[in-house]
This record gives C-alpha cells, structure tokens and sequence, in this order.
C-alpha cells in the first residue's frame, strides 16, 4: 500500500517528421541472425475487451480471461502529483493512503476485508499522472470487492477524521524516510529539482516535502475527494474469469449511484525546455560511484517516445549494446549501464545511468557515453541492432500478457492506454509502430531530443568518516605555543532422461512461453571457507560464454531469440534457468543447453563477475537492511556455519578466486546424476523430452562418484540472548531479531504459516499493526521463517524512525513474548488468517514464475508434490491450541540474537537499558568494534 509508482504506458501518437531521416522499409516481419538463419516472428497480441460507459461517466473495461477462478479489479483515477497545488507537493500519495483506512459504510481498514476474500497482487500505487488501486479476488469474492470498492469511492468522506490524517501522513513520512535511507535515496529530489521549473506540473517529487505533508489539514482532504474523485474521473477495468454482460450489471449495481463529480482540468503536452548541460555531484552513502545523465523529453504516446524507447535499448540492454560493451565489456570502467525512457503524461525523461567501478573517475565515463551516443546520433543503429531491441519489447510484452492483474498485467495496460490516451487499445497502436520502426527513426529521434539539453548528477561515495571518542580538555584553556613540527497446483509430470537427468514438467498453455530452471544439488553450503562466494560466481561466468560462443554472441543471440538467461545460487543448490517463447523453443533449448555444458571460464568474462560480484557486496555493505540479515544469520547459525555466511561471499573470499576455481565448482556438482530440470509452459512431455535428450545429449555423468554434499554445522544456542549494534547512522534505523527453528515438516508447516500470518506475515499482522499503524514509528513490520534443508532462522524484521529504536525495540519484544505468554493467537485472529491464505490460494499460481518457484521448494526442501492437496484442510483445522504450538516451534522461548542498524551514539544506552542481553558494537561483518 501506498506506493510511489512511476508509470510506462504504450499509446498512440503521430510521427513527427524530422529532416534528418530519409524514408526506409519496415523491418521484415521475422529476424534474421548473424547464421543467416531466419526465426519466427514475434507471436501476435491481443487483449480483446469491452467498453461502456456508465451514465455518471464511469468507463468501465471489460477483458475476459477464464484460465482460473479469479478477477482483477483495477480502478484507476486520472489525478496525480501534477494535479496538486502549490504547497501541498505529497497531497496525491498521502490521500491514496487514506484510501486504505474505511469508508462510510466499512468503518475499518480495507485489508481487513480484502484479507477475508483471499485477495492477491493488491496494491495502491500514485505517480505524477494517476492514483490506482487494485487487486485479484476469488470470482466468488467479486461482489464484495466491488461494493468495497464503491463504498471508498463515493462515501469516504464521513470516514476521515483528523486521527486518520495523523496517523497516514506519520506513516508516508516514514515512508519517505525508509527511501531517503537507501542508497542512491536523493537522487530522484536532485534530479527533478534541477530538471523542472519549481511551477511545472513535474516540479515536485510525488511523496513530497516534509514541510508541506505536515501542512495538510482536513480541509484539503474533503476538498481533494471531491475534486478528483468522482466518477467521470475514474476508469474500472475487470479482467478475468467474467462476461461483459455480469461486469456491467454488477458495476452499475454498486458504482451507478455515485455521482459525475466535477469537471477536471488536465494540463496537455508540457515538455520542460534545458539549454547547454548542466551538471551536479552529490555524496551519499553509496558502494560505487554513479552517474545518470537526463534530457527532457516528449510525452508517452507519442511517436518519438517510442522511438526513444527503442534507442535506451540499443544503448544498454544486453551485453552487445552500445554503451554496455564499451564500459563494462571493453574498457572495464562500469559494472552496469542503463538507459531508456521514463515515460509521464505530458512530458517524459531519457535516462543514462552508469555505476562505476570504485575509484573509477565519473568525468572519464560521461565522457564515453557522450562519444558513443554522438556516433550512434552520426550513424544510426544497424537493423540487427533494432531487431534485438524490438525482439526484447515485443518478447516482454508476451510474458507481460500472462498476467491479468499487478503491475504490468493486462488490467494494468488496458487502463493506463484508457486513462493517457482515450483508448483502451491504444498500447498496441504505440507496440505496432515500434515493430515497423526503421533505423531511421530512431536516430532522427535522437537527434531531435538527444543533442542539447542535458543535465548530468555524479554520485559520489561518502568517505567513512567518524568523530574519536575522546578529544582535548578543553578546560586548560589554549595550549601553549610548542615547536613548530613536520605534517491449486498444476498437474506436475516426471521424466528422466538417458543421462540421468530428472526432469520435472508442468504444462501450461497460457502464454506461448517456456521457463526452465536447472536445479543443482549444490548451493553456497558447499562452499569451503576460503572459497566462499564460488557457488554464486561460477553459475554467473558460465553465461558469460561457452566453448563456441563469447558473451556478447550470447547477449546477441538471446536477445535475438526474445529469451532471458539467468543463473545463481542459494544456500542449498545453484541453478540457470531460462525463459523462451514456444515458437522459437528449440533454438532457444540448444543455447541453453550450450551454457550448462560447455562454459569456457575465460580469465576476462570471470574477472568481469568477479568485480561485478564484489561490487554487489560492497553495497549491500551500505545497506542496512542487508547488514542486519547477514549479521543475524552469522550468529544465529554461527560463524563457521554454511548457513551463516552471506551466499555471496565476502570481498576478500570472492578476490581470491580464480578461474580454476569456477571450472572445478561447474566439473564438481554440474553433472546429470546431480540435477534436476524443471520445466514450466507451453510445452507437453511428448515434445518436450526429445528435445531436451537431442540438446543433451553429449552431457554424462563422470565415472568419479558423485560428491557428499558437507554436513550442516549449527552453533549451539547461547544461555543469554545478545544484542548486536552496527553504526550507521541516518533517518531510520533497522531492527532485526532471530533465532533456530525446526526444519521444514509437510504435516506441521500449515500450521507454522497461521501462526506466522497472525504474528508477522500479514499487513494486518501484530507486529506491523503496532510499529506503523498504532505508532506510526515504521513503514512496515514482519516476521518468517528463512528456507533452508536444515534448521530454519525464525526472524521479526522492522525499519523504523531513528528517534524511536529503543521504544520499537520494546514493542517487538512484547509481541513475541506475549504470543507465547499472556496474548497468544486468538480464534478471532486464525478467523482472518484462514479466509487469508484459503482465499489467496485461487491465483497463487496464475504465472509460470510462480509454479517456477513452487517446484524449486518442492525439488529443493522436499515439499511433497501434494502438499497443498491438503493445505487449505490444515490451515482451516487450525486451532488456538495448535497455534499455541507453532508459536513455541518458532518463536519459542524468543530470540537469541538481536541485530540493531542506527546510530549507534544515540541508542546504544537506550537500548541497554531495555535489558535484552548484553550488548556489543560490531562492525558490518559482525565482527566486535574495539
């Protein structure tokens, strides 16, 4: 709830002529590649729907799609922060939130209710255009969400009152706080402050300033409800498992007597003029330095935009794009690049954004990616070039379309192209002009937007520095002169092919789409200690390049082929997966199949992820919540522990690697005897298996024995729970507490998850309902339990404001020895838990990513195969007694260990008086500050 989107849309615009361009054939309807050889074309989309408009001015999209029981309701309002007026920047993303606290007719919070119907992928989100909430029910739950929904949209007055305006702006002030602490948190302010006039529609963040979130009054409130939120202003789309006839009886049932509101003025195309470049550098506490440069730009729609869209491709995406190749690939002076458009309403952003290596001189980078872009502007993309980009859009789009709710499902596209544009249809008028685009295009396009107007923020770490712990005495006065000195779970099928490889398959005919996923029994707690981090970089070098094809042939040909490829690893075993269309399935299989078998472990494509791999180390460094999960778990599991040592690896583990090393972790576990591939889509098990035994066939298992995976060392629980305190100090703190649960158990987990959705798992959980709804201290709390083969890490987790550590502290310790004491789970508690998960099960699985997911515990952690058969059955037998018996499994006699992120000066005598355990300041290793 309550988030700061910003949003993508496909719409239609003409294109604008531009001199620079002569006219050029389209692009052929299918891609030939560097082999001469010719693919399938991009499969055809459509998203067939109805629209009617209510006599109050509603418009209400209707999209049929009955591959499970479910339906997304997505309402979007045409208001956003470039509505608001002076002074009240924050007003659009503060009143969302308002929204989620009950309206005239359901007096409580929204989730309470929306729990109860099994609601999924729900969300409010608020960017500079429009404000939407959304959310897929069970069919059976729709009239409830509809009545909900209605009841906030045309009764929500009489409901807010001055409590709930206090209690919502503390919490997006938190909110704003928890984005500001991140790393790269204030780039966004910087950028549009430098980039918009103060008076432009754009000239403020959509969070807003401290300042004018507490000047909002009730007034102003009331007064924005009726401005915006009437119904001639707002757009319904259902899609799912529903006719057009049920959707607009049922819509004009509950929305029909809400009245039109009044007219609302939208501001049209608005592009901000910059003149000559202009350039600022800002510290912060970051890992790497960082550069985004930043053109204003046309609106989304239009036809330049697109083609704008087009050219961020060319410049970043894949490894044999433009500026990609030439930072990371030739001159190593980056570890990523990106660029493309960010598209708005009235006027949109081209973005290059550059993280460099450390100590790399940000003035050199910019340099480069100005003679690479003026070269690109000189001579225009070549069609292959194009091809890949148009193949990536037209490839995400496809996957995108599997979903008919979230963020980017088909709900979400229909309203955005009817909200901008007028027309339901409208991305696929923009979708089909990037299709034809020529070369042409889009460098007039670049030339016309690309050329002058430039602003450039350079990000800069901020050095480590600290105040000593003691200074002069000052009482003595000046010293004296001294000397001068020196300076429902789909259908799963079984194979194993003629190597050995097991193969798990479960068919689904969605969306032309393929995902595979190579699961090894392996995993960073095969890791010796002095090569730890081996297990996430080998998996990443092998998609660097094989024995026939290097890195940027492989980028070339997967992006050519519309596939994504990606590998890595967890604790208990490593993977590379893939996702393919269906038409260009056996291409895409024997590129795969080339990754697993024969990586070459060049020295330059492993030193390339090695660096990348320890620049990711050194920002999770920065990053407090990431400090604090990877000191709990070193002293939770214990030092020596497999399960306690970050998956990564350390920057001295991951610099000491070596090639070798990388070929002997792939010859070691990469073999069939040891792997299991799951396969999810539109395949079956007939097509799929002779397939799979031609691409494999020349994997065998060697004759040396398979290796025993190391057994799992736990430290022993100490008598006394400890504190642990890391400095950081800053807006928010993070408080995270942990200790050993029982492994995974098929009969007892059910029960586990009631328990845990009442304490920490939920929204409307206890912990998050007291540090951010009842307090105000926190933009959100929770509770789990960490996967693992062996013992599991219980964990409750809390970011909160620095000036409250201590008291939120206090109140995680109440809520977990109250909930084995004095407060356990109540019946009216394992009510909402049950109808929660119950009901959230109907679209548990409506994505190939999520039965991806599910298979790989299943493969993984021994989650029997018929385990939610009999789910929903445990869950609902869930008794007050038997969560009373999951809470002593989990939390059992509390934490043993606390892990405390903030300022260390500020809180250290605070939180030793709440009397936890003794308490040590430690560095972000864990390890004891002296």
């Amino acid at each position: 709830m309550g988030g700061v989107a910003a949003s993508v849309a496909f719409a239609s615009a003409a294109l604008a002529s531009a001199a620079w361009a002569a006219p050029e054939p389209a692009a052929p309807a299918s891609a030939a590649t560097q082999r001469g050889e010719r693919l399938a074309p991009l499969p055809p989309i459509e998203i067939p729907f109805t629209k009617f408009v209510l006599n109050n001015g509603l418009t209400l999209i209707v999209h049929e799609d009955h591959k499970a029981p479910i339906v997304a309701v997505n309402i979007w309002y045409h208001v956003g922060s470039k509505n608001e007026p002076a002074a009240r920047s924050g007003f659009a993303h503060l009143f969302e939130h308002l929204m989620f606290n009950g309206s005239e007719n359901f007096n409580n919070d929204f989730f309470k209710a929306t729990e109860l119907l099994g609601a999924t992928d729900q969300n409010g989100t608020t960017n500079t255009d429009r404000t939407n909430y959304f959310q897929n029910v069970p069919t059976s739950a729709l009239d409830s969400i509809l009545w909900l929904e209605s009841d906030r949209m045309g009764h929500l007055v009489g409901a807010i009152d001055q409590a709930r305006l206090d209690e919502q702006r503390g919490v997006v002030q938190n909110e704003k706080r928890q984005g500001e602490n991140q790393p790269y948190g204030r780039v966004w302010d910087a950028i549009t402050n430098a980039t918009y006039p103060a008076d432009h529609p754009y000239g403020h963040t959509v969070i807003g300033s401290m300042d004018d979130l507490n000047a909002a009054d009730l007034d102003t409130v009331k007064a924005w409800f009726r401005d915006y939120y009437g119904a001639s202003n707002a757009t319904i789309v259902l899609a799912g498992d529903i006719t057009p006839e049920e959707a607009k009886a049922k819509v004009e049932q509950y929305f029909g007597d809400i009245p039109p509101g009044p007219p609302v003025t939208h501001p049209n195309r608005m592009i901000a003029p910059m003149v000559g470049h202009q350039s600022e550098t800002m510290f912060d506490r970051v890992g790497q330095p960082r550069l985004y440069k930043v053109w204003n730009t046309p609106e989304a729609g239009s036809a330049d935009s697109d083609y704008l869209g087009l050219l961020g491709q060319v410049l970043s995406s894949g490894r044999n794009s433009r500026l990609y190749k030439r930072l990371v690939f030739d001159d190593q002076v980056a570890v990523g690049v990106n660029a493309g458009q960010n598209e708005s309403e009235i006027g949109s952003q081209f973005l290059v954004i550059v993280t460099a290596k450390p100590g790399q001189d940000l003035a050199r980078i910019e340099a480069i990616v100005d003679e690479e872009m003026a070269k690109l502007l000189r001579d225009g993309p070549t069609a292959e070039e194009l091809e890949r980009a148009r193949t990536v859009q037209g490839a995400g789009l496809v996957r995108g379309a599997e979903r008919i709710g979230g963020f980017g499902g088909k709900s979400d596209l229909l309203a955005e192209s009817q909200v901008f544009h007028g027309d339901p249809n409208a991305w696929k008028d923009s979708y089909e002009r990037v299709l034809a685009a020529t070369p042409g295009n889009l460098t007039a396009a670049g030339r016309q937007w690309l050329t002058d107007g430039s602003y450039s923020l350079n990000v800069l770490p901020m050095p480590d520095y600290a105040a000593a712990a003691t200074g002069v005495d000052r009482t003595q006065g000046v010293p004296a002169t001294g000397a001068v000195p020196a300076a429902i779970f789909p259908e799963v099928q079984h194979a194993t092919l003629s190597n050995g490889l097991k193969v798990v398959l479960a068919p689904r005919d969605g969306v032309p789409t393929v995902s595979m996923n190579l699961i090894v029994n392996a995993g960073s707690a095969t890791d010796a200690a002095d090569k730890a981090g081996i297990a996430s970089l080998a998996p990443s070098v092998m998609t660097n390049g094989t024995d026939t094809l290097d890195a940027l042939q492989i980028s070339d040909r997967t992006q050519l082929l519309g596939a994504t490829l990606g590998a890595g690893s967890a604790a208990d075993y490593s993977s590379v997966s893939m996702t393919a269309l269906s038409t260009r399935m056996e291409p895409s299989l024997a590129l795969y199949a080339d990754v697993i078998q024969h990586p070459a472990f060049r020295a330059a494509d492993f030193t390339r992820a090695q660096a990348q791999q320890v620049a990711g180390i050194q920002q999770a460094n920065r990053n407090p919540g990431a400090i604090a999960s990877r000191v709990l778990a070193a002293n939770v599991y214990g030092p020596n522990s497999q399960y306690g040592r970050p998956t990564t690896g350390t920057e001295d583990t991951v610099k000491a690697l070596t090639p070798a090393d990388a070929e002997a972790y792939h010859a070691t576990w990469f073999r069939p005897d040891n792997a299991t591939l799951v396969v999810v889509g539109d395949t079956t098990l007939a097509e799929l298996q002779p397939q799979l035994e031609a691409a494999f066939a020349g994997w065998k298992a060697p004759a040396t024995p398979l290796p025993a995976k190391p057994a799992t060392s736990v430290m022993a629980a100490s008598a006394q729970p400890r504190v642990l305190l890391v400095n950081r100090p800053g807006p928010q703190a993070i408080i995270t507490a942990g200790r050993l649960t029982a492994p995974f158990d098929a009969a007892s987990e059910p029960r586990q998850d009631a328990f845990n959705t009442a304490l920490g798992g939920a929204f409307t959980s206890r912990i998050n309902m007291n540090l951010r709804e009842d307090k105000h201290w926190s933009y959100g709390a929770s509770s789990g339990v960490r996967t693992a083969i062996g013992p599991r890490m219980f964990a409750a987790t809390a970011a909160v404001q620095s000036d409250k550590v201590a008291e939120s502290t206090a109140e995680v310790r109440n809520e977990l020895t109250g909930v084995v004491g004095s407060r356990p789970v109540t019946e009216a508690e394992l009510t909402a838990v049950k109808a929660n998960l119950i009901q959230g099960m109907a679209g548990g699985w409506e994505t190939n990513a999520a039965v991806m997911g599910e298979l790989t515990r299943m493969v993984v952690y021994g989650v029997p195969e018929d385990y939610y058969a009999a789910y929903a059955r445990e869950v609902n037998s869930t008794t007050p007694a038997m969560a009373a018996t999951a809470a002593q499994t989990v939390v059992g006699s509390g934490p043993t260990t606390w892990v405390i992120v903030g300022d260390v000066a500020a809180m250290k005598a605070k939180i030793e008086a709440l009397n936890l355990g003794p308490v040590t300041v430690v560095d972000v290793n864990g390890n004891p500050v002296p």
